[in-house]
């Protein structure tokens, strides 16, 4: 028999609720707030938690937040609120709540998200996704290796280029077999030595630096200068320069501890053959976890993710993969994702790519006009590579000398100083 914990501060609500779930034969026992709600969680793991957002002490999303970043999240929990916004319920995602309930709650509603619910958990005990899963990647493969290897030699690693679920999915695979996980960003409150001590031998892990608040960059430098003592790893992402964290306020003695050590995310430049099966397992990843629909690749889809342009920002292409997989299983309206979803969510080639941009208004013009300005763009464009150099500009562009003079004189092409190589 399934157990089911309510935490409701209106009594009604309460009573409500459970008599309708022990008619369905549910165990139902039943918290009037979050100090409450955390003894039931104490004495016994319910198999579903529905929890309300407005309540005196302590709302329902800071205790969401609080078993999360305490890895006591180890059952489903589905908020209730009356007053609810898509914004509310988004931000209860974020921290492990698999679905939304609004007051007045509908007794079909409320049955199918019950059952929902505990068919999820069901799901919700497979391992985590560690890169381990993407060993056919050459790209990941190798990255995996160096992130293994700085890891062996400290307890405080910096990820670079990625945040939020790839970040995590990079700090799962250093975390040893049921070991104790933090997620230090959770934390509203102050850490304290007793906090560290519970998680002895554990990974503390921080997926986004930037979004940290004042309490809770204090939360990691005191967790900082207790890794070894505590026999604590901690693994912080971030996709933000840590000179942009130091003009933002940060202490500056602790952003040169978070940089003393980094890794960062390999680039997609030369690896778009890899992407199908990265983007696939992620997919089936998100599915598996019931995080989105039953969702499959079309044999046109994973091509076309092949000739995604990524721009030219490398550390940003992780996120914009994790999250262009997830925005594709949550927007498709057919279970196989196609050709033309994946043209209607990815980067366009030209927003990742100025020079790319600059050619659109060409297309506008009529052929003479294009042809110089394209030709001119072009000749520019190599004179910087080549540092003025023209000879290999010559080389380069297949012109003898003394055309390529001409040619450049006619489009009016300032040459530099190595002009007269």
């Amino acid at each position: 028999m399934a157990i089911i914990l309510v935490v409701d501060d209106e009594v009604g609500i309460r009573e409500l609720l459970s008599e309708i779930l022990i008619d369905e034969g549910y165990d139902v026992r039943l918290a009037e707030h979050a100090t409450a709600a955390r003894r039931v969680r104490g004495e016994l793991r319910p198999d579903l938690v529905l929890l309300d957002i407005w309540m005196p002490d302590t709302d329902g999303i800071s205790l969401l937040k609080e078993w999360h970043a305490g890895g006591h999240l180890t059952m489903p929990v589905v908020m209730m609120s009356g007053h609810g916004t898509i914004d509310t319920a988004v931000e209860a995602t974020r921290f492990g709540a698999i679905d939304f309930l609004e007051k007045p709650i509908a007794l079909q509603k409320l049955l199918a998200t019950v059952q929902k619910a505990i068919k999820h958990d069901n799901l919700a005990q497979r391992p985590p996704l560690t890169l381990e899963a993407f060993a056919r990647s050459s790209m990941a493969k190798e990255f995996r290796r160096r992130l293994e290897q700085a890891a062996a030699k400290t307890p405080l690693l910096l990820l670079k280029g990625a945040t939020g679920g790839m970040a995590e999915i990079c700090a799962r695979t250093l975390q040893a077999p049921r070991s104790p996980w933090l997620d230090l960003s959770g934390l509203s409150s102050a850490l304290t030595t007793e906090m560290l001590e519970k998680v002895s031998g554990g990974t503390l892990f921080v997926p986004d630096l930037a979004a940290l608040g004042k309490m809770q960059q204090m939360n990691l430098a005191f967790a900082v200068d207790r890794l070894e003592r505590m026999n604590l790893r901690l693994i912080a992402a971030t996709a933000t320069p840590l000179a942009t964290l130091a003009e933002a306020g940060w202490d500056a003695k602790l952003l040169t501890r978070l940089g003393d050590i980094w890794v960062a995310m390999p680039s997609f430049v030369g690896h778009g053959d890899e992407l199908p099966e990265i983007a696939g397992l992620l997919l089936t990843n998100f599915v598996e976890r019931g995080e989105v629909p039953q969702r499959r690749f079309s044999t046109g889809a994973l091509n076309a993710l092949r000739s995604v342009s990524w721009g030219s920002v490398t550390e940003a292409h992780w996120n914009e993969l994790f999250a262009l997989v997830r925005n594709l299983a949550l927007t498709a309206l057919d279970e196989e994702i196609s050709a033309e979803d994946v043209s209607r969510v990815a980067p366009r080639e030209a927003e990742g790519n100025p020079e790319l941009a600059s050619l659109l208004p060409m297309l506008d013009q009529p052929l003479r006009e294009a042809r110089d300005a394209f030709e001119k763009l072009y000749f520019e464009h190599h004179l910087r590579l080549e540092a003025g150099n023209m000879t290999k500009l010559a080389e380069r562009s297949g012109l003898e000398r003394t055309h390529l003079y001409r040619k450049l004189k006619q489009l009016d092409v300032r040459l530099g100083k190595r002009g007269d190589e």
